[in-house]
């Protein structure tokens, strides 16, 4: 089935942006069906990133100082508006992205879900705190930082520009988004959504190449930057962001590695919850599964409970067919990168398992599409074991012990997330508090372990700052005390000795 290519424009200061002479177009093909152009999306020059920041800049003040029950009633609407785009915008999602529609529809609303999460929280984390006592007054009040940045990944394209757009507005700011040119139709639709509900300027939504990027983290009008994507891109904004001192956010790759201990019950349905941990998105999740350690005892009963399960649920082909739970990958660039992958795992002595079935009448050359692979056989240091796969392979490892296997699992440079699995969860939890990332999943890896109230992000190479709860809406408020210390109060409040100039509270 073909459709009509769409044509969307990036929007800044209240109206549509970019175009022919200021920017031109980025076009997006079908990662399913790469002959099909699903549409194009107006991008902006330096000059255009330029105005969008201003506009954010000259929206700030209104919008911050704009009472806090208008605020939230603003962003509930746009959140009810978002989940209604689930209809349109997730197969639109599906087309240009590859992931299956089921998971791009539940995009929308987790993204929705996520609005209304983060305008609950701000009553919280903005409150003021006031303590008067024999110390003295003290009084901290939480602000906004002003217009922020946000740039984002591809794989999960509205989920990651909300979990940036919806704390930042909640809490006052106003913010200008450059989504990737992998996946730019659905989110610009969503977010161009949104900023129609609100005044102009507050939220903006720009395309570009590299320099649209630079110039919006270097601009001299920004006060806080959030960045998802690969270490490689983060380097360059935390380098630009620092000639300006401004904060950032980076939520960066994983080589997440789950622990099977020795009494995890293998059942069909925990099998399952495997191959999902590790499979969705094509394996294209900065937190799926990406190193499977499991005790050399299970080891084999593991390899032919995974083997059955994903022959049960993995089915590849087109992601717009409901019967599909695995579509194609983002880009060339990235089916070669995993392919590659596995030719040098089993060029070393390993062995390659294929996984699953692929749906009638698919022929897989019409696109990026890789069939998922299970790797045994490997050792820690081959490739597909120390990089980040971000694609559907996974290798097996094994381990006797549990100090041997959190060494090896924390030699890792990169921190993000990890799972551990065992019938005792006091035991699990236990093991999860020795390893070196930022979440830890127990008994269930992925999308399925997710909270709204758990913070999330990195740590080593995989970022700093958190994304979800509290602490992910307190990242765009900066606090400011005021002070009056027991010694120095005058009048009624003033202690019946005074310190002198020298003399040091205890």
């Amino acid at each position: 089935m073909t459709h009509e290519p769409i044509e969307l424009h990036s929007w800044a200061g209240g109206g549509p942006v970019g175009g022919d002479g200021a920017g031109g177009w980025i076009e997006r093909v079908n990662p399913a069906w790469t002959a099909e152009v699903v549409g194009r999306v107006s991008a902006v020059d330096a000059a255009g990133a330029d105005a969008a920041m201003r506009a954010a800049h000259g929206a700030f003040g209104p919008w911050a100082a704009m009472a806090a029950d208008e605020r939230r009633e603003l962003l509930l609407a746009a959140a009810d508006a978002v989940a209604a785009t689930a209809g349109e915008l997730g197969p639109l999602l599906a087309r240009e992205l590859g992931k299956v529609v089921a998971d791009c529809k539940g995009e929308m609303g987790f993204a929705a879900a996520y609005m209304r999460h983060a305008v609950g929280a701000v009553g919280r984390v903005g409150a003021t705190t006031d303590i008067d006592d024999a110390q003295g007054r003290l009084r901290v009040i939480r602000r906004p930082f002003g217009v922020c940045v946000a740039i984002v990944a591809w794989n999960a394209p509205l989920i990651l520009a909300i979990l940036k757009v919806a704390p930042a507005l909640a809490t006052g700011n106003t913010i200008v988004v450059k989504p990737s040119p992998l996946a730019p139709l659905a989110a610009t639709r969503a977010l161009t959504t949104i900023a129609g509900l609100l005044p102009p300027g507050v939220l903006s939504v720009v395309h570009g190449d590299a320099e649209v990027g630079e110039t919006l983290v270097g601009h001299g009008l920004v006060r806080k930057v959030a960045f998802t994507g690969g270490g490689t891109v983060a380097k360059l904004v935390a380098a630009t962001a620092a000639r300006q001192v401004t904060p950032v956010v980076l939520e960066l790759g994983g080589n997440d590695a789950a622990i099977v201990l020795d009494d995890t019950p293998l059942t069909d349905e925990m099998m399952e919850r495997f191959v999902w941990g590790t499979f969705l998105t094509s394996g294209q999740v900065c937190m799926a599964a990406k190193r499977l350690f499991v005790h050399t005892s299970r080891a084999a009963e593991f390899l032919d409970g995974y083997l059955a399960a994903a022959q049960r649920v993995l089915v590849v082909g087109d992601p717009l067919d409901p019967a599909v739970t695995m579509g194609p990958m983002a880009s060339a660039q990235q089916k070669g990168f995993v392919e590659s992958l596995v030719a040098d795992a089993v060029a070393g002595g390993a062995t390659a398992h294929t996984l699953g079935t692929v749906a009638d009448g698919i022929d897989l050359g019409t696109g990026w599409y890789v069939r998922p692979t299970f790797v045994t056989g490997t050792a820690d240091d081959a490739a597909i074991v120390v990089e980040e796969q971000f694609g559907p392979t996974v290798p097996l490892l094994t381990f006797d012990d549990v100090d041997d296997v959190v060494a090896r699992v924390n030699a890792d440079e990169l921190g993000l997330a990890s799972s551990v699995w065992s019938a005792d969860e006091d035991r699990a939890f236990a093991v999860a508090e020795r390893i070196e990332a930022g979440f830890t999943f127990v008994n269930c890896h992925n999308r399925a372990g997710m909270s709204l109230r758990a913070p999330f992000g990195g740590w080593k190479r995989s970022g700093y700052g958190r994304e979800f709860g509290d602490a992910g809406v307190a990242e765009y408020l900066q606090s400011h005390a005021i002070h009056a210390p027991a010694a120095m109060r005058l009048g009624e409040h003033a202690p019946a000795e005074q310190v002198g100039a020298n003399d040091y509270p205890t």
